[in-house]
């Protein structure tokens, strides 16, 4: 059975109508499984999401600059655009690289004494989220593991 689709736009957006051509006539007993899904689909009103892609820092320990929420170091969980979850962060209210002068520095090579570091914290979801930057394990251990 041969299922047409004609491209359309609708109030909706962008879309497709599927018919049958009218010369056809279909023996419902003689179809298969996957012409009765895409039949079943046609009513269903509904498509499937398509599949996101997993952003490649989740899982890793970052600094994530923000516009507004300043910067924080932590294990991303999630990623959506500039929306981020950090898992076990730290709010870096004041830092200076061991070595370098910006945020990189510290991402390499972590964070010296007299620096501004917060709690732990369980979980925090950013939003305005304008950098990642990937962290070293030198500097992974010097930002969770600081102490006043």
């Amino acid at each position: 059975m041969e299922i047409v689709t004609v491209p359309m736009v609708t109030r909706h957006g962008y879309g497709s109508v599927y018919f049958l051509p009218k010369e056809k006539s279909v023996n419902i007993d003689s179809m298969t499984y996957g012409e009765l899904k895409q039949i079943a689909k046609l009513f269903s009103g509904t498509q499937a999401a398509p599949a996101q892609e997993t952003h490649p820092f989740v899982g890793k320990y970052v600094i994530a600059r923000c516009y507004s929420a300043g910067v924080h170091a932590g294990f991303v969980k999630h990623v959506d655009d500039d929306q981020v979850i950090l898992a076990e962060s730290r709010r870096l209210w004041s830092w200076k690289a061991k070595d370098g002068v910006a945020l990189s520095g510290v991402a390499q090579t972590g964070v010296q004494s007299g620096c501004k570091i917060d709690v732990v914290n369980p979980e925090i979801y950013l939003t305005g989220v304008c950098e990642l930057i990937p962290c070293s394990a030198a500097a992974q251990e010097s930002i969770h593991g600081f102490k006043k």
